[in-house]
């Protein structure tokens, strides 16, 4: 079986009557991918990485007490090929370069969920079946696999005109293309910097012909022998000059406005993607980038795995990030010292501010409390006395 039969399933002998699904809109529920090209560009695949790698850092929980047996058998990996750092940098990805993200979940014998699968189809249109609204992808491959959309988790972003998808990346192509423009003169640039050009002028010589004679000879002689040397000017020539081409050079405030627009788009500072930024601009960073991408997709698995009742039952899927991790080691120690001694933090969530391992045998669950702070039973009106 191949992966996509894995995922779902064999594809049935007879396909089975489907209609066209309407929408509030009457705009066609149709996704056609990208094929990727704006990832190729290094700018937007370097945006869309640094975002990425993040995103790969969340952390997959699940609440309540439903669905335990998913819980156990995706707690260290989200599928028997992706880890969860492989499976959210992937999802990441997908939904930055398409606009479009579609987890698909992993079913055993008694239809029960197994696991999750960012599919990736080349197209994805909304179809009908008997009143309910089916999800019917087409891979590259050409192979067809249809899933109910309420079993499926959908991401979108920029979604206006469609009442399911998101929209096309249109509104980036005059920025793709000016990258384009700038590299293509940059290579040119340099191969024409790395030719030798002469402009002469031919004595005595004034017809078309003549000239096309002694062109052809110059080059013969000069050029085609192979084996290098001098280039050799007979008398007929005069004012010999060589022309100097200096290789392309892209003007600062144009490589700026580039990069801009693609930081900008993106929602990528230029510090983010060389790893550079620290303290408040990862905070930001955090709160305008990560945590909305880790809100839509901890909201479409859960409304994917979990029942309304257990939805409304506190059941539910998250992925959460540590904020703390981005603070600098000033404000790291700082913290330690006003929480700790106040006993808000125990030994070991202080420990974890710098990546150091739990103490062993539950040491680090005491709250380290400095001496003037201390606990009263509830009901005291007063701090106590000196006695308690």
């Amino acid at each position: 079986m191949g992966l996509i039969d894995r995922l779902f399933g064999r594809a049935p002998k007879s396909a089975p009557t489907e209609g066209r699904f309407q929408t509030l809109t009457a705009y066609s529920p149709v996704f056609t991918s990208w094929g990727g090209q704006i990832y190729e560009c290094e700018l937007v695949r370097a945006a869309v990485d640094a975002k990425a790698r993040h995103i790969g850092k969340l952390q997959y929980r699940m609440q309540g007490t439903a669905r335990t047996k998913l819980y156990t058998a995706t707690k260290s990996a989200p599928n028997p090929w992706y880890t969860w750092p492989q499976f959210l940098e992937r999802c990441s990805n997908i939904y930055e370069v398409q606009n479009n993200l579609f987890v698909v979940p992993l079913l055993d014998d008694m239809g029960e969920v197994t696991g999750f699968f960012p599919a990736l189809p080349s197209t994805c249109e909304v179809v009908d079946r008997s009143g309910e609204p089916y999800l019917k992808y087409t891979f590259v491959g050409g192979q067809k696999r249809s899933v109910m959309l309420r079993r499926c988790a959908v991401i979108t972003k920029h979604q206006l005109k469609d009442d399911i998808f998101g929209e096309k990346n249109s509104a980036l192509m005059p920025t793709m293309e000016l990258v384009n423009m700038v590299n293509q003169g940059i290579i040119e640039g340099v191969k024409n910097g790395a030719t030798y050009r002469f402009m002469a002028q031919l004595v005595s010589k004034a017809f078309d012909e003549d000239l096309r004679k002694e062109r052809e000879r110059f080059d013969r002689n000069n050029f085609q022998t192979g084996g290098g040397g001098l280039l050799l000017f007979g008398n007929q020539f005069s004012n010999v000059q060589q022309i100097k081409q200096d290789g392309y050079k892209v003007d600062a405030e144009q490589q700026k406005l580039i990069r801009e627009n693609v930081c900008n788009y993106f929602g990528v500072s230029e510090k983010v993607i060389r790893n550079e930024a620290t303290g408040d601009e990862l905070d930001a960073f955090y709160n305008g980038a990560i945590e909305p991408f880790a809100i839509k997709l901890s909201d479409a698995l859960t409304r994917m795995v979990f029942s309304e009742r257990e939805r409304n039952g506190g059941n539910a899927i998250t992925f959460a990030g540590d904020r703390l991790q981005y603070m600098n080691i000033s404000s790291k120690i700082s913290m330690a010292q006003q929480l700790g001694d106040r006993g808000i933090l125990t030994i070991d969530e202080i420990r974890a501010l710098f990546n150091y391992e739990p103490l062993p045998d539950g040491i680090g669950q005491h709250v380290p409390a400095r001496g003037e702070y201390y606990f009263v039973d509830e009901g005291k009106q007063d701090g106590g006395n000196e006695n308690e």
